[in-house]
């Protein structure tokens, strides 16, 4: 855009951050073809697991959230798809959000616990609202 307005070529690549050449090639790509992309698909080895595995995989994931990733790899093995390795199923699952938790145990609330606790609120009740009271005043002035 900035060649258009007709700005050198030198403050364009100071305004981007970048060098003179790559500001040249890349405005002379914009001429040629219309579109600076780049047409080079992404790099390293395609996935294994494609988009149906991760579908399957998820169902898999969903029928037990307990199990590990040891077993959900025979599960998935098992299956009719290529065979994988529990690394690249774990790796799978953290990039389709799939994070492992461990439940907390926490101690239920018991009847006495939850009559103190209203005992408490109600003690408490008018204190919000002198709280609130305070805070009005305190803008007016």
């Amino acid at each position: 855009m900035d060649r258009r307005l007709r700005m050198s070529i030198t403050e364009t690549a100071r305004l981007v951050g970048c060098s003179r050449s790559a500001v040249v090639s890349i405005h002379a790509k914009w001429i040629n073809d219309g579109d600076t992309s780049s047409r080079r698909q992404s790099v390293g080895r395609p996935c294994i697991i494609k988009e149906k595995g991760h579908q399957r995989l998820s169902r898999l994931v969903m029928q037990n959230r307990r199990q590990t990733v040891a077993q959900l790899t025979a599960q998935y093995n098992a299956g009719p798809s290529a065979s994988v390795l529990e690394h690249t199923v774990q790796r799978t699952q953290l990039d389709m959000g799939l994070r492992s938790r461990r439940p907390i145990r926490v101690p239920l609330l018991t009847k006495r616990h939850r009559q103190l606790r209203l005992q408490w609120a109600w003690e408490h009740r008018d204190l919000a609202m002198d709280e609130w009271k305070r805070v009005a005043w305190s803008d007016e002035s």
